[in-house]
């Protein structure tokens, strides 16, 4: 079992006395992480129960909070003692929330659970458990782990902001434009064939549309918001235009939002907020859009290589801290400003005069902290960038 940068956080959180909720996009390694937390527990009073299969499902079919308690004792739990009880993919039980709330205020039960949505982790969730459990979000492998499950040596420098080790470039360009190119969910990353890549990234999104919209959603017409996915895949790292959208889809204004809402709390895409320094003089309202997962995106478009690289590394730096874009009403942007204080501009193939438009762009802003991100390989020319395979 390959190590997430993610599990010694999930290890320490088994010590307290909240639930652990683990929650992101199906097949993104919430089982693998259930799982590897619930081997870490040595006491013999624990039970893991997968609730996609009917029979796990069944034992809390049922409003009475005893008969659930009677059938997890039947199950081998013994609630006179400690326990551990883990549940994966706890959407398909409704109301399972406040069966965990009375469990939790009524005996010494740890829970451990997984969950596909944000809708409910934070929604119903969050207010039946309000103090009681702690949300860890699990996001696609970052370049760090892909060398690990690809089983690379990974005595990586420490990550920085200044330009990277030519030599850096040289060893991992070719891993990292893989990266980019199929993203990284686990599986597909431990796929050495190209060609089942592909298919593996199809069959996940496949899965994503017929399960996640028909247990977590009321939408009832699978293919519009397919047609909406292929849209949004072809205006990655451009700013979110609801009524175009829906003047070229055909489909209501209203409508978009709502499946932009869930297509963000699903996961499947991230949308970034302005930067706004002074609300009077600049306008920069429209939030930008980008897909979680490169291996996805790519399914769904042939975007430009500089989309994708950008898209890339929208993914990279939110896993490091908070990221927004800048705008001014001329039309001069920065790609993103990171924690509010490093200005980042992101060039498949970074100049001198980039570097320079980008510090006067920063300072107009006072920020003072700048960093362009490039793919460019050694020999061609500009050195003073950091490259994007040195973002983890």
């Amino acid at each position: 079992m390959f190590l997430r940068n993610k599990y010694p956080e999930l290890e320490k959180a088994i010590q307290i006395r909240q639930i652990i909720a683990i929650t992101g996009l199906r097949r993104i390694g919430k089982t693998t992480a259930l799982k590897y937390l619930y081997e870490k527990i040595e006491d013999t009073n624990k039970l893991f129960l997968d609730l996609e299969k009917l029979e796990n499902r069944d034992i809390f079919n049922t409003s009475s909070y005893d008969n659930i308690i009677q059938s997890l004792e039947i199950e081998g739990v013994d609630f006179d003692k400690k326990a551990y009880i883990f549940l994966d993919e706890i959407q398909l039980i409704k109301n399972i929330a406040s069966f965990m709330k009375y469990i939790y205020d009524n005996y010494n039960v740890k829970f451990v659970v997984s969950g596909s949505s944000s809708y409910y982790m934070k929604g119903a969730f969050t207010e039946s458990l309000a103090g009681r459990k702690r949300i860890f979000e699990l996001w696609p492998l970052d370049f760090k782990e892909f060398l690990i499950f690809k089983g690379v040596n990974t005595k990586l420098p420490k990550f920085g902001f200044d330009f990277t080790n030519q030599h850096f470039i040289s060893k991992y360009n070719s891993l990292y434009r893989e990266y980019i190119q199929f993203g990284g969910f686990p599986e597909v990353v431990l796929e050495k064939d190209r060609a089942e890549k592909v298919e593996l990234l199809k069959d996940i999104t496949n899965s994503y549309l017929k399960f996640d919209i028909l247990f977590l959603s009321d939408f009832t017409n699978v293919d519009e918001l397919y047609k909406l996915i292929k849209l949004l895949s072809a205006r990655v790292g451009s700013k979110i235009d609801y009524t175009k959208l829906s003047s070229i889809s055909g489909i209501s204004r209203q409508k978009v939002k709502d499946y932009l809402l869930f297509l963000e709390n699903t996961y499947f895409i991230r949308l970034v907020k302005p930067f706004v320094k002074n609300a009077d003089r600049e306008i920069a309202l429209q939030q930008k859009l980008y897909f979680t997962d490169n291996g996805i995106l790519n399914t769904f478009s042939n975007i430009t290589s500089g989309a994708n690289f950008e898209n890339a590394i929208a993914n990279q730096l939110s896993l490091i801290g908070e990221i927004k874009y800048y705008a001014k009403r001329t039309g001069q942007e920065i790609d993103f400003i990171l924690d509010e204080n490093i200005a980042i501009e992101v060039k498949e193939t970074p100049t001198a005069s980039d570097y320079k438009t980008l510090q006067r762009r920063a300072s107009s802003i006072d920020i003072s902290k700048t960093a362009l991100v490039g793919l460019q390989t050694p020999g061609s020319g500009f050195l003073n960038f950091l490259y994007g395979g040195a973002i983890y």
